[in-house]
């Protein structure tokens, strides 16, 4: 069984990374959404709320489902079985980080191949970051998210 995991703050999840998802389930016979939880990062949504939405938008695709996790993500693909990583990739800056993390993943994980998929363009400019931000300042996010995701519950 090909399985990937496919790992992520989503905080919130983007059409981006709603894109990524969606071409993925085509590839693998079962994908994992894992909320890693990043110590880099400070989350603006709970994960209750991050996995309740993951959980509605891939509703329809009976190969996906939502997880989370602490720690390494090498150490959650092990336990889950899963060998791939998935990740996604919006523009040459994404690239050069996600290639340094998959060889550093290698080294620690032969067995683990890290698969990258390119958005598709119309979302190459979408970033959990800047949506953030647009909502911190009352903007209108809605073109930005999965249409599953009413934006009243991003504005609360």
């Amino acid at each position: 069984m090909r399985k990937a995991v496919f790992p992520g703050s989503f905080d919130p999840i983007t059409k981006g990374h709603e894109n990524i998802v969606r071409r993925a389930s085509l590839l693998f016979d079962h994908v994992t959404i894992a909320i890693g939880s990043n110590s880099t990062k400070k989350s603006m949504f709970s994960l209750d709320q991050r996995r309740a939405w993951l959980v509605d938008v891939f509703s329809d695709l009976p190969n996906v489902d939502v997880d989370d996790y602490e720690g390494l993500t090498i150490d959650y693909c092990k336990k889950v079985g899963a060998s791939f990583l998935l990740r996604g990739v919006r523009n040459g800056g994404d690239f050069e980080y996600e290639r340094t993390i998959a060889q550093m993943t290698k080294y620690m994980a032969p067995h683990l191949e890290t698969v990258i998929l390119f958005t598709d363009p119309e979302y190459a400019a979408i970033n959990s970051t800047i949506v953030r931000e647009i909502l911190r300042n009352q903007g209108d996010v809605s073109q930005f998210i999965p249409d599953r995701i009413p934006v009243s519950e991003l504005t609360r």
